[in-house]
């Protein structure tokens, strides 16, 4: 049984999920829009936050989110306690290690595919734009947890990008919030099925 990877992320309806936090998250090439997800939070979405954060996991990450995050969650243990207990898999071409405990970090697309085959919790990929992007076009993505917004912001690091694989998903939750957020999860079920639409 193969572990199950879960991309979840907050996304502007044309596909932004550039710094949804805060206007210090992630400001490169120019990006102005952070905290755009601030004024749309109310008691369903922030259930909805508290469950994912407790569920057990352990998490891939690419190297931009990991070293944000490697400076801030170590201090805020007790917001979110499964980002320090839990495994951090950062994809990285430069870091070998961090001081931030259970971190491991890989060097290809061949070790997440056998840490896929591993055993141990399932996988969780927050932010890591670029990283997702790999897994949507080696078909690596299992599910995907999204809460889209009602804006858009035009320019910023995007969840789809060219190279995604052609792939078929069945929604298996949705909630719409009172500020209208739609959040959803997919589950990857196969190929792309054509016809005709009749008249």
């Amino acid at each position: 049984m193969m572990r199950k990877i879960t991309v979840l992320s907050m996304i502007t309806l044309d596909g932004v999920m550039q710094a949804p936090g805060g206007t210090k998250e992630d400001a490169s090439k120019g990006f102005k829009y952070g905290g755009w997800t601030a004024p749309y939070g109310d008691e369903v979405y922030g259930k909805v936050v508290q469950k994912e954060l407790k569920q057990p996991a352990d998490y891939l990450l690419g190297r931009k989110t990991f070293e944000i995050w490697e400076n801030y969650w170590p201090q805020h243990a007790d917001f979110w306690p499964g980002i320090n207990n839990g495994t951090k898999y950062v994809l990285s071409r430069t870091r070998k290690k961090s001081d931030w405990k259970n971190s491991v970090f890989l060097r290809s697309m061949a070790d997440i595919r056998k840490l896929k085959r591993s055993k141990g919790p399932d996988i969780q990929v927050w932010g890591s734009s670029k990283l997702i992007q790999l897994l949507l076009k080696d078909d690596l993505a299992d599910e995907l947890r999204l809460k889209i917004h009602p804006l858009t912001i035009g320019k910023g690091k995007k969840l789809f990008d060219n190279g995604t694989v052609p792939a078929a998903f069945t929604l298996t939750e949705n909630i719409v919030t009172s500020r209208g957020v739609i959040i959803v999860c997919y589950k990857r079920t196969g190929k792309v099925n054509k016809g005709i639409i009749e008249s």
